[in-house]
């Protein structure tokens, strides 16, 4: 069925009273680049056809700590939005613990949830016997992306598929002249690069010793290390504090080669109307059969008293999930579907990867569900300073060790 019958479908089987009787929607998130953008009016425009009124409130900053702040502290002085965005994992873990988000086990029930979903994603959403947070995407943290064009410039022969294949090519880039590698210079995007250098050096197991046994000892380790700073060669002196998206801006005009982002970066791409294996190339860190990170997108739903939240709420949650919605917001988002129900064939190279990965049930676990928060940030404030400063590795890998024992 295509996309817009299933919209019209899910859209009169969530049905709303009409614009007379609409229901407003506070949604608190943290897209705002062009892509994202594109992205959420999805949802907003389904919400609004069907009668709601989507009440945009979109919150900069930090990775999106800003936009999760703002939502607890409003839902703890009883202000609480309608729904907002947090990732996969234990963000929202302390929310449940204090009985701030209400439970979805209803719509849950009604969209067969239990069996629509794959077995992690589903033990990331439903806690202690309830569901909590309704699941929009899947995102892989761990990709690299390239401009065809300037490595072909540059006498790459080969698309790189590996790290050393990466940093090969990059040295190709360098000497045409042309910026090998764009690098936003902020903490959460130093920590993504850090964890796809760490799957490229050791794949699963390395990933699951540092993040799941929180061991950050042992040669693999200390040379992931030292290929993450390797990377400070390639970058310029203008990337300290750049966005994402900046970045992403520079390998889509030709004015880098590489960038190390999750597949959100795709959106950007999509665009600017440039295509996947023929203007720009992807591969994961650590190549086609690494497992795929649980990373992504969910929605909650703060405990609210204001009239017609609970049923707006309800709304929402069905509408996210509905396989039109799942198609729509994701070709626009550049993750894939949470759903295995949806017609998936049309989908580019680089999300087949993720597709398939689903397929062979390859999905790992990301470090939002194997650390709290708080080492998560101390990890990454690690990572950062080693990154920014003359630290040696020793007391870097020292540092990052203690920061995992949070």
């Amino acid at each position: 069925m295509h996309s817009k019958k299933w919209l019209a479908v899910a859209l009169a089987g969530i049905g709303m009273a009409g614009a007379a009787h609409a229901q407003n929607a506070e949604v608190i998130h943290w897209w705002t680049s062009g892509g994202e953008a594109a992205a959420v009016k999805e949802f907003a425009a389904a919400y609004n056809k069907a009668g709601g009124k989507w009440v945009d409130n979109p919150i900069a900053g930090g990775g999106g700590a800003q936009a999760r702040t703002v939502t607890i502290n409003r839902t703890m002085g009883g202000d609480a939005p309608t729904a907002a965005q947090f990732n996969y994992g234990k963000q929202y873990e302390e929310a449940i613990n204090e009985g701030l988000l209400s439970n979805l086990d209803d719509v849950a029930a009604k969209g067969n949830w239990d069996k629509l979903l794959p077995e992690k994603i589903k033990a990331s959403i439903k806690i202690k016997g309830h569901y909590y947070a309704v699941p929009v995407n899947l995102h892989n943290e761990n990709w690299v992306w390239f401009n065809k064009a300037v490595l072909t410039k540059a006498g790459v022969a080969k698309d790189p598929t590996t790290l050393d294949e990466m940093f090969a090519a990059m040295d190709k880039v360098k000497a045409s002249g042309v910026l090998p590698l764009a690098f936003g210079g902020q903490g959460w995007q130093e920590g993504i690069t850090f964890r796809s250098v760490l799957l490229a050096t050791g794949g699963k197991d390395l990933y699951m010793k540092t993040f799941k046994d929180k061991d950050a000892s042992g040669p693999q380790f200390r040379k992931a290390v030292e290929s993450f700073k390797k990377l400070k060669d390639y970058v310029d002196a203008g990337s300290p504090g750049r966005d994402w998206n900046l970045a992403t801006s520079m390998v889509i005009e030709g004015k880098a080669g590489f960038q190390f982002m999750g597949d959100w970066a795709k959106g950007e791409f999509v665009t600017a109307n440039k295509t996947a294996g023929k203007e720009f190339g992807c591969f994961m860190a650590g190549g086609p059969k690494m497992p795929y990170a649980i990373g992504g997108d969910v929605f909650v739903f703060p405990k609210n008293d204001k009239p017609g939240a609970a049923a707006a709420q309800k709304k929402l949650a069905e509408l996210m999930i509905s396989p039109a919605m799942q198609v729509a917001f994701n070709n626009k988002k550049g993750s894939i579907p949470i759903r295995t129900d949806v017609d998936l064939s049309g989908v580019d190279v680089c999300a087949q990867a993720g597709v398939q990965a689903i397929k062979e049930n390859r999905l790992l676990e990301s470090d939002n569900e194997l650390i709290s928060p708080d080492a998560k940030g101390a990890f990454e404030d690690a990572v950062s300073k080693f990154w920014n400063s003359n630290q040696s590795v020793d007391d870097a890998v020292k540092a990052m060790a203690s920061a995992l024992k949070r």
